[in-house]
């Protein structure tokens, strides 16, 4: 029986765009510390090696010090680490895994796994190595390896490990993809027993490939974007021929990603929302994207306002996800007047309050009159009456509510509003 450790996409050196300068650092340094948490994991679990099943780096265009310190993480590692050049750090002429820094200081029981075909790791373990070596192969990378192996069953007391990365074809949307990994010829070869077990990357999600255990992707051990599902996860894999393949995860992330979608309309449901973010755990690593829908009058539209910038100062990154938020600004009648306010702050104030909605205003009596009337007479709306459509359109757009950053509001009023609610809350800070 042979226990190791599978992972994948560490992806070192990643940035991400929705972080601040403040958080940037952390989640890079994240990136680096969860090396030393799985080889934790390998000890404590006697895992024979760990194998990184491609996209070890970001890209081959890093830093000294980026490379450095993961190799730095990686000297900790208490066991052997097999390491596959994938498509974000393939073997090609830039490689990172040739550069001075890699070959003068990467630790002795760090290996790459540079050409195709089996790799003799230990007595009676062979990995099945497909490396990238390039961005854009053109052709099935695994089963090319695969092809090179001895048929039929592997050798009493062998086992094999088929190391990949890419996207196999029963999860890759582009079915014209030539790069796909096909995973009938795998099942095939796991079945004779030619191979034992197929260790993939390139998925970030935790994924077991069809109704039985033996292709995997171990998921990225810290999560990287909102569309995974359960990252943050390696995998201790046991296997024996002639035994079902025995995988159990172990959680080593320490970052999460959150989507929020709430429909508001009320302070119960500000309240609700407050809650929510509030009850968050590690909130300096979590990332959350709001989603947010419903009607709000102004006031209330400014406690919204203020509860985000309090959990944007603790959370990693808070922001809305524009093509799935739709909040309208209701006018709840405040007599904005008395604050005295000038210049362009009251000309916001004046358009806001002209195209917001009056709470419960929401249809027009005089504009359906009209209509009324020109149907009573035979007359389509738009039709035999001239100019009636380009009225209608301007009564509707009258009473269209105010929604912050629409792409026709030119005005860039939202940024008024929230200097305008700070105000209102006792002045600015």
């Amino acid at each position: 029986m042979v226990r190791f450790l599978h992972t994948a996409d560490w992806q070192i050196g990643m940035t991400r765009r929705f972080l601040s300068s403040e958080a940037q650092p952390r989640f890079s340094q994240s990136r680096v510390d969860v090396i030393r948490r799985l080889g934790r994991v390998a000890q404590d679990q006697a895992c024979a090696f760990v194998v990184v099943c491609g996209d070890v780096f970001e890209s081959n265009q890093l830093t000294p010090q980026t490379v450095r310190r993961a190799l730095e993480a990686l000297r900790s590692v208490p066991v052997p680490v097999y390491l596959l050049p994938g498509n974000h750090d393939p073997l090609d002429a830039m490689s990172v895994y040739t550069s001075a820094v890699f070959r003068e200081e990467a630790p002795e029981h760090v290996h790459v796994l540079d050409g195709p075909g089996p790799h003799r790791v230990a007595p009676g373990v062979e990995l099945v190595a497909a490396p990238w070596g390039s961005k854009h192969p053109g052709r099935d990378l695994v089963a090319e390896a695969l092809s090179v192996v001895d048929q039929g069953p592997a050798p009493a007391g062998t086992v094999r490990v088929v190391v990949g990365h890419g996207a196999v074809d029963e999860l890759d949307p582009d079915r014209r993809n030539p790069a796909s990994i096909s995973t009938g010829p795998l099942r095939a070869a796991l079945d004779e027993g030619q191979i034992h077990y197929v260790a993939l990357g390139d998925r970030h999600s935790r994924t077991q490939v069809g109704d039985r255990p033996g292709i995997h992707y171990s998921g990225a051990p810290e999560a990287t974007a909102w569309r995974e599902e359960r990252p943050g996860d390696v995998l201790v894999v046991e296997v024996e021929p002639g035994a079902e393949v025995r995988v159990t995860p172990h959680h080593v992330g320490t970052w999460s990603f959150h989507l929020v979608q709430e429909r508001l309309g009320s302070d119960a449901d500000l309240d609700a929302l407050d809650a929510r973010l509030r009850a968050l755990p590690d909130k300096d690593r979590a990332v959350v994207r709001l989603a947010l829908r419903g009607e709000l009058t102004v006031a209330q539209h400014a406690r919204l306002e203020e509860v985000c910038a309090r959990h944007r100062d603790t959370l990693a990154a808070l922001d809305q996800w524009g093509r799935h938020t739709d909040l309208a600004v209701l006018d709840d009648g405040t007599d904005w007047e008395d604050l005295g306010l000038g210049g362009f702050l009251a000309t916001a104030v004046e358009e806001i309050r002209a195209s917001a909605r009056p709470v419960g205003g929401a249809v027009d009596e005089d504009g359906a009159e009209a209509e009324a009337e020109a149907e009573g007479a035979g007359l389509g709306v738009g039709e035999d009456r001239p100019g009636l459509e380009e009225e209608r359109r301007g009564e509707e757009a009258a009473r269209e509510p105010f929604r912050p950053g629409r792409d026709d509001d030119e005005t860039s009023a939202r940024d008024a509003l929230a200097l305008l609610y700070r105000l209102t809350r006792g002045g600015v800070a």
